[in-house]
């Protein structure tokens, strides 16, 4: 009968319900089951709640009460400009900004993972957007490369968050260039779009130098809808790009 009374308390034991959780415990189990709820309907994984919300934080856009100023200024001068400087009948052939690329390549990530993460953190502060990590397509043994690897950093501005770059970029950016004469007027693609090359991000005044671990440089890329280099140059020109004579 002992026997069958300790096999009966074992039996009990084990088929029992979990322990009962106090209100607080309940509740983070809550908050945990709808954050990893919340985590796949998003398809992104946090990485604890400082990441989350510095993420969070990089990703919010400004509620505005106008459309940005240069992009006003576009819609009401510039296009008509346009127009009658290149000859254009049609208001939908004035050629236009579609998109502002900015790409820091670390080549020093390789064998300091740490460098990327400064390069990211300072393409969030200048864009106010959280970039995207690249990453090698090749790997190539003279460089100690591997395909896969991060390498680098890139954003990528559309409507308004375009516009107020490149309203910076022009206005405060590059007169803090030493020595500035003007930017090139030869390096578009034949298409229209063009690439300007900032050897140090410490021109922007978001980039805190004390704070500068190593000077960094990236590429922005301009695209345009204009047919040749003609519109693409009379567009930026008019948008306040310093080209130099």
């Amino acid at each position: 009968m002992a026997d069958k009374e300790d096999k009966g308390e074992k039996a009990e034991g084990k088929g029992g319900g979990k322990p009962e959780l106090t209100p607080e415990q309940q509740a983070a189990a809550d908050a945990k089951r709808a954050a990893r709820a919340q985590g796949k309907g998003t398809g992104k994984k946090g990485k604890g709640p400082a990441q989350a919300a510095a993420r969070e934080l990089a990703q919010e856009r400004v509620k505005r009460a106008q459309p940005a100023r240069l992009r006003t200024l576009y819609d009401k001068e510039i296009k008509a400009r346009l127009m009658t400087e290149l000859g254009l009948k049609n208001p939908m052939q004035a050629p236009r900004m579609v998109k502002i690329t900015i790409n820091m390549g670390v080549g020093e990530a390789v064998s300091n993972p740490k460098i990327l993460e400064s390069a990211v953190d300072e393409l969030t502060q200048i864009t106010g957007q959280q970039p995207v990590v690249t990453k090698a397509k090749k790997s190539i043994a003279v460089f100690k490369l591997r395909g896969g690897q991060k390498i680098g950093a890139m954003v990528t501005l559309r409507r308004d968050q375009m516009y107020e770059f490149l309203d910076r970029l022009v206005n405060f950016a590059l007169p803090r260039v030493r020595d500035f004469k003007g930017v090139s007027p030869k390096a578009f693609d034949g298409r229209g779009n063009y690439t300007l090359g900032v050897r140090e991000e410490i021109i922007f005044p978001e980039i805190n130098y004390d704070r500068l671990d190593k000077p960094k440089g990236m590429n922005i890329t301009f695209t345009t809808t204009a047919r040749t280099d003609e519109q693409g140059r009379a567009l930026l020109r008019h948008l306040g790009m310093p080209f130099r004579n």
